[in-house]
């Protein structure tokens, strides 16, 4: 929206989100309660405009994709989160748990292809350090040694650094020589501590999880962030989680992306809370934009919320829809997603992207275009 428009809309609007929606016109930033008064707000279109306003000033009207394959080690894990469809333990019959040269196997069938990022995460394996996921990294990288590697989210992290007796710099290291150029933001969840010993109360505590984001954005490993929203947490929460991310992104400028993952409810013990609308789905990814304006990029992970919640979610603020996937992860599908062999040519994708009046912009791992598809 232009900001003739935006304006306009804005004074034809009172109150604390007309005071609001000025502020983000003149670029300041909005304090907690601001934020809580925009998800308290029942303007989604104002939500929206504000929103598509924000990313304007960031990537215009680019939007970003990849060419990405995902590798699940493992599903086999320690913890036992309320909300995961996922996880399963040792013996387990739906459990599976790759050797490094199954991995291999897996990445050699992209050796002649385009792709290029590949993301590898899974369950916390009680028996596998850092020592072992090293080799792991080396193996992919000797097969696919010009492709981006992503791996391992902080609660993966944290075990393997530990069962290996490093510290995190150490780890870290350790993985980075072995091929690793960046991390996930998965294990987030929501930071409030009393949410989370309801609903994961063995996992990777909050600041744990924003410590080890910070070491490794100090030795030159960006991340993403994420946030488990739709569940049991309140507005409150969702702002203080928000809260947190921006002034650890101030300290480190090392948040490539954040995204939003909502609480699916099929196959775990938390089916009976339900799933939120797509209206709070909406509003989320505006929120989400509007308060975070450190973090460059805001992602509609579409193997999570679906093909078409992603595309209506450019009108509220994202500027990346994540990647082509290739049927090659299972975390949302067991939990109940839409896409239950979540895969996307990209050509689909642009299309995608062009029916929401936007243009598709092919991206590296680290936003840098590879090839700007034109309308």
């Amino acid at each position: 929206m232009k900001s003739t428009s935006l304006k306009y809309l804005l004074s034809q609007t009172n109150g604390a989100i007309a005071d609001i929606g000025r502020k983000v016109i003149a670029g300041q930033r909005l304090s907690a309660d601001d934020g809580l008064a925009l998800y308290r707000s029942r303007d989604l279109g104002l939500l929206g405009a504000l929103a598509c306003h924000v990313k304007q000033q960031k990537s215009g009207n680019e939007i970003y994709f990849n060419k990405n394959f995902h590798i699940e080690p493992a599903n086999i894990c320690i913890y036992h989160c309320r909300f995961c469809s996922y996880a399963c333990h040792t013996g387990d019959s739906d459990s599976w748990e790759k050797t490094i040269d199954e991995v291999a196997n897996t990445a050699k069938r992209y050796e002649q292809s385009d792709i290029t990022e590949v993301h590898i995460a899974g369950g916390v394996h009680p028996d596998r350090d850092v020592h072992y996921y090293a080799a792991m990294l080396r193996a992919v990288r000797t097969i696919l040694p010009k492709v981006h590697i992503k791996a391992f989210s902080a609660v993966e992290l944290e075990y393997m650094f530990e069962k290996a007796s490093v510290t995190d710099r150490e780890g870290f290291q350790i993985l980075k020589q072995a091929g690793l150029q960046s991390i996930p933001g998965g294990g987030g969840e929501i930071f409030n501590e009393r949410i989370r010993q309801k609903i994961c109360p063995e996992k990777t505590g909050s600041q744990r999880w924003l410590d080890i984001h910070r070491t490794a954005h100090r030795i030159g490993i960006l991340s993403n962030a994420t946030m488990l929203y739709g569940h049991i947490e309140s507005y409150e929460d969702r702002i203080d989680h928000l809260m947190r991310l921006r002034v650890l992104q101030d300290d480190t400028r090392g948040f490539n992306a954040f995204i939003p993952l909502k609480f699916r409810m099929a196959n775990n013990p938390m089916s009976h809370v339900g799933e939120v609308t797509a209206i709070e789905d909406l509003k989320n990814y505006a929120v989400s934009r509007i308060f975070l304006d450190n973090i460059p990029h805001i992602k509609a992970y579409w193997p999570m919320i679906g093909r078409d919640m992603a595309q209506m979610a450019l009108s509220f603020g994202a500027d990346d829809v994540d990647g082509t996937i290739d049927d090659t992860t299972k975390i949302y599908a067991m939990a109940g997603a839409d896409d239950q062999n979540p895969a996307m040519t990209t050509a689909e994708m642009m299309e995608m992207i062009r029916e929401a009046g936007c243009q598709p912009v092919e991206r590296d791992s680290l936003y840098r275009p590879v090839k700007l598809q034109t309308c």
